[in-house]
């Protein structure tokens, strides 16, 4: 074992663990455990609101599994990452301070709790949960599987081995530091991802003797790899496209990024994380993709796609620097899988449990619940990661078209259209889910249908259902509660 590399990973994992301690002291000082738990009693500034967004959302596929594709695919794939830019943009825009004062109003912690309130309908609850265990299972699945090739690249340890440490260190910090805890851990890892990348691709670029160099070798290889088209031509203008969908707008109805837009304190704060997250989020996904593609003439022939960053950096950097540099995945993996842990747990814990099967549990009764569910979450999770998938980043892109495909209307609509009844969610919903699982499916035997990522026609779909079902149910205008957003 490496210990030069390892020791800065040993040192910022122990950072994490202190941050877990002081949430949870903190938390026991809250006069509501749910609200500060599962939203950190919505005390979050602009940075910490913006950081905790970009980390959120940068996970195991903007770390591992995207330059993975970068490294195989070439440039294309570069153009094609970039569409997400513009993610916290869209999330803090569309939901903005009307989704803060609503979700005040309603008393909401996640946002099934917006839904329950604006639908009146428990199948509304029921399919909204059973759609983030569903497709958010996936999600935390690749997450480990990162985390464990990362911790096997650095260590030597078996796969197994690797992905029983990072299970286990992810799992004490959340489970007792909830919300709180993941979000200034986020914050910390922003800054880490941030930095990182940036030693990272200044140190491929010089080992690889100059972009000029570097391009050089990539078009002696294969021309392809320097077009937007991808190495044999796969990737289409519709089909990049069509990505705008799936990793720009359409983020905006992933519950574990939206349930961000709940927690700030005041319009200053997501004033601010909008500028800051759009900045983050560009500098991220820019370098890490970069640095897939130039990892390819440096060191060719890496079979495991996903290990292309930790092998890289081992080739490029000074051990103690790799160590510091490999913080940032390992920041990406832990930030994403704390929030997927608390939106699973808080779906079938404060969503189902608490609403359906015992109303009148007591705060006590909820915090232990809570903690033991989200441990629960973590073994099963452990378990279904076990047996790796060969690109991490498309097991990822099919938990957000999912998530997208259920949630977008419902949410936005929801929000804006005072005409958006139960029937049009549960249509959309049934429509959204449905077409995608099939059209998931046959894109995987036959290729993309119309030349589109898979989310495109579901999303199209789930919208024409909402409209027609809240139209043919049509009752009075829904009147949103007044209230105001504190230092608005």
């Amino acid at each position: 074992m490496n210990w030069e590399v390892v020791t800065p990973l040993l040192v910022f994992l122990l950072i994490v663990f202190f941050v877990g301690i002081w949430s949870n002291r903190k938390m026991a000082k809250s006069d509501s455990f749910l609200s500060d738990y599962f939203l950190g009693s919505r005390e979050f500034g602009g940075i910490v609101l913006a950081m905790t967004m970009v980390a959120t959302y940068g996970s195991a596929s903007s770390f591992l599994g995207g330059p993975g594709a970068a490294y195989s695919i070439g440039f294309g794939w570069v153009l094609l990452a970039m569409t997400q830019v513009a993610t916290g943009y869209f999330v803090l825009l569309v939901l903005g301070k009307k989704f803060a004062i609503v979700t005040r109003k309603f008393q909401a912690v996640t946002l099934i709790d917006f839904l329950k309130e604006r639908y009146k309908s428990k199948a509304v609850v029921l399919l909204s949960a059973g759609s983030i265990i569903v497709f958010l299972f996936s999600a935390m699945a690749a997450q480990w599987v990162g985390g464990a090739y990362l911790i096997q690249s650095l260590t030597g340890l078996s796969y197994t081995a690797a992905l029983f440490i990072f299970t286990l260190s992810v799992l004490i910090y959340v489970t007792i530091g909830g919300f709180r805890a993941v979000a200034i851990t986020d914050t910390i890892q922003g800054f880490v991802m941030v930095v990182g990348t940036f030693i990272l691709l200044i140190a491929v670029v010089v080992s690889g003797g100059g972009i000029s160099a570097l391009f050089a070798d990539l078009a002696s290889e294969n021309p392809n790899l320097i077009t937007p088209y991808g190495q044999d031509g796969q990737l289409t203008a519709l089909y990049i496209s069509s990505y705008w969908i799936l990793v720009g707008v359409g983020v905006v109805a992933l519950p574990q990024v939206a349930v961000r837009a709940m927690s700030y304190r005041n319009a200053k704060s997501m004033h601010r994380a909008i500028l800051i997250g759009t900045v983050v989020v560009g500098v991220i996904m820019l370098n890490m993709h970069l640095i897939g593609v130039f990892a390819r003439p440096i060191m060719p022939g890496i079979e495991v796609a996903d290990q292309v960053i930790p092998m890289i950096a081992l080739e490029v950097l000074p051990p103690w620097i790799a160590g510091i540099v490999l913080a940032a995945p390992l920041a990406a993996m832990m930030s994403t899988v704390d929030s997927l842990l608390l939106l699973v747990s808080s779906s079938v814990v404060k969503d189902v449990y608490m609403n359906y099967i015992k109303p009148t549990a007591s705060d006590k009764q909820m915090k232990n619940i809570s903690m033991g569910f989200t441990g629960l979450l973590g073994i099963v999770a452990f378990l279904l990661a076990i047996q790796p998938p060969e690109l991490l980043i498309f097991l990822n892109l099919f938990t957000f078209g999912g998530l997208e495909a259920a949630f977008i209307w419902p949410l936005v609509m929801g929000l804006y259209w005072k005409y958006a009844n139960k029937q049009g969610a549960i249509a959309s919903m049934i429509v959204g889910i449905g077409t995608y699982i099939v059209i998931h499916f046959y894109n995987q035997a036959y290729g993309d249908l119309l030349g589109v990522h898979t989310v495109t026609l579901p999303v199209i779909l789930s919208f024409i259902a909402f409209i027609v079902f809240s139209l043919l149910f049509k009752k009075e205008a829904y009147e949103f509660p007044a209230t105001s957003l504190k230092n608005a």
